[in-house]
């Protein structure tokens, strides 16, 4: 993921947020979950950075979107809380974060936070199209 990448990314998401009139953060990480670049909107809500990026490392870690990690932290609960806990960071589970591949390589994940789960993913979707 290159900063190139993670800005494309970013500004791709906030406008398709500004589009739907909704304030967000979004959180481009590596495929080691480490940050690449955030940026939160004007308004967006104070918690949404820190949740942002534990969207998006969740994906970047389990290479699966944020609806899936949701389902598995409420069906395997223990198992859940045992990965967190390896995890090393703090992993938010729910709508809004995508995992990124190119070439079939993954290469980081995008977390979107700050507007209706529903919002979050359109944003994340419209930001990853864009790569393509």
């Amino acid at each position: 993921m290159t900063l190139a990448d993670a800005q494309k990314l970013i500004a791709a998401a906030q406008e398709k947020a500004a589009s739907i009139g909704v304030k967000i953060t979004v959180a481009v990480v590596d495929e080691g979950a480490h940050l690449v670049a955030l940026s939160r909107m004007d308004g967006a809500n104070a918690m949404s950075p820190a949740i942002a990026q534990g969207k998006a490392a969740g994906a970047a870690l389990f290479r699966r979107d944020g609806a899936w990690l949701l389902s598995t932290a409420n069906d395997r609960q223990a198992f859940w809380n045992a990965v967190k806990g390896m995890a090393g960071q703090d992993i938010v589970p729910g709508p809004g974060s995508l995992p990124i591949m190119r070439d079939g390589v993954a290469i980081g994940a995008i977390g979107v936070s700050g507007a209706a789960p529903g919002e979050d993913l359109a944003c994340a979707e419209e930001a990853v199209a864009s790569l393509a």
